[in-house]
């Protein structure tokens, strides 16, 4: 059986806790934080323009070989302004569950990220993930520390971190 691996990512931003929120919770705000060599294309139609829990959000992503691959996800928690939970329903993963939180700091945001995931077909996915999930996610998330930078600035004096587990 293969083993459930995690990722917690935090990173302060200089923006009000509202203008987070603001940009975090709407779906169609990923793209711009999501690499474009991933091909990540939001593709429901019905999803709506604010995160809600319940909410079902389609997309294709392009992780590997630029073959298109399905991911559907749910919001299944939303505490407004506090943390929002997306679970993969289909996709490339046999489980991921993907934590954001927000919190009020001096001068910004504290933004935390705590991803648990699963690679399909048992050992082989442990393989995979050595060799090649974890370093792409870490490529993902170190894109989205520098997209969220330019968008919003650098926090001064950051506390922010990668940890793999």
């Amino acid at each position: 059986m293969s083993k459930i691996y995690s990722i917690k990512t935090v990173q302060q931003i200089p923006v009000s806790l509202e203008t987070a929120w603001e940009f975090f919770s709407r779906p169609d705000n990923l793209k711009h934080i999501t690499p474009n060599n991933l091909g990540f294309h939001v593709i429901s139609k019905h999803h709506g323009e604010k995160m809600y829990a319940g909410q079902i959000i389609e997309y294709t992503v392009k992780p590997l070989l630029g073959i298109p691959l399905y991911w559907m996800t749910e919001i299944t928690h939303v505490h407004d302004q506090q943390y929002f939970v997306d679970e993969q329903r289909f996709g490339p993963y046999s489980l991921w569950h993907h934590q954001h939180h927000f919190k009020a700091i001096d001068g910004g945001v504290e933004m935390t990220d705590i991803v648990h995931y699963k690679v399909p077909f048992w050992w082989l996915g442990d393989i995979a993930n050595v060799v090649l999930v974890k370093s792409q996610l870490r490529k993902i998330f170190q894109f989205r520390y520098t997209a969220v930078e330019e968008k919003f600035g650098k926090f001064p004096n950051a506390m922010n971190e990668v940890v793999f587990g």
